[in-house]
């Protein structure tokens, strides 16, 4: 008897361990199959071939711009192109434009940025490859100038008013040099009260007026008479066609001069450089056409009234 019980404890062990083995077998057996169905394959998103616009193909979305932005880091100080007859290097003074314009807060060195331009490239038929060569970069210039002010038709002595010279860059400018169109003056002047009213610019002012002390934000000119721009082209022969330009909307009293910094208006490029990193430039590229003011982009202090 005894021994019959000890033939049913080993049967009863072998029958557990069996059991055990298969239940083990069936849990690794689930958890291979499950790993069986996941992909390796990263995400991708469609894209246009860089060299073929009409050509789709995939790529893997973390590296799709990759070789676009760095290409663009090297445009960016390097590309050669013409405006005003001048050879210009590179696209750097004008980054937050570009940024501006594509409607994205990533830097130019970046995929994201690339990315932005690509859909801006593709909705004008200008392939994809988000890469800002000559030929994109001119054509975003196009559109910044098409954005200007298009009639040029000089103002009336009705459609005029004057500034007071507490308003001006040079508060002993002659009273005939003050005038401004009147609906761009009543723009100017909301949009200098929002601006003295955002504490990240830190503007000396007395109420809703600039402070004597404070120079950016006023005006360096507005108005300016044809016989006024002659005198200046014969006086400086050599200005240029952009600084004494033979159709300047400062003919119609819509068009301000404001100060933003550094040489008040000096085109050569280390003066720009200073100027667009101004606090008052940049909030006026983020702001100035809410009040119905567009820029010429080669000209960081140049702002047209469009409305």
């Amino acid at each position: 008897m005894k021994t019959i019980r000890v033939y049913f404890v080993i049967f009863a062990a072998v029958v557990g361990f069996v059991l055990s083995a298969v239940s083990l077998a069936q849990t690794s057996g689930g958890q291979a199959q499950n790993q069986k169905t996941e992909s390796p394959v990263k995400p991708t998103v469609l894209i246009r071939d860089p060299n073929n616009s009409n050509v789709a193909s995939t790529t893997p979305s973390s590296t799709a711009f990759a070789d676009a932005a760095a290409k663009n880091v090297e445009f960016r100080d390097q590309l050669a192109w013409t405006f005003g007859g001048k050879q210009q290097r590179g696209w750097y003074l004008y980054d937050l434009l570009l940024r501006e314009t594509l409607r994205t807060p990533s830097t130019t060195a970046t995929s994201d940025f690339a990315a932005a331009l690509s859909t801006w490239q593709d909705a004008r038929g200008l392939g994809s490859n988000g890469i800002l060569d000559e030929n994109s970069f001119m054509a975003i210039v196009s559109y910044w100038q098409g954005n200007r002010l298009k009639d040029r038709t000089p103002a009336t002595a009705e459609q005029l008013v004057t500034a007071p010279s507490s308003e001006f860059y040079d508060p002993e400018r002659d009273a005939e040099l003050r005038q401004v169109e009147r609906g761009t003056y009543e723009a100017y002047k909301r949009m200098l009260a929002a601006a003295i009213a955002d504490p990240s610019l830190k503007l000396d002012h007395d109420g809703a007026q600039l402070a004597p002390t404070e120079q950016f934000f006023k005006i360096i000119s507005a108005h300016r008479s044809r016989e006024y721009q002659e005198k200046l082209r014969r006086e400086s022969p050599n200005a240029g066609s952009a600084g004494l330009a033979m159709n300047s909307p400062h003919f119609t009293g819509r068009a301000l001069d404001i100060y933003v910094g550094g040489d008040p208006v000096d085109t050569r490029d280390s003066n720009r450089a200073i100027q667009v990193n101004t606090p008052v430039y940049q909030w006026l590229v983020r702001n100035a056409e809410r009040f119905g003011f567009r820029p010429y982009f080669y000209e960081p202090w140049h702002w047209e009234y469009v409305k």
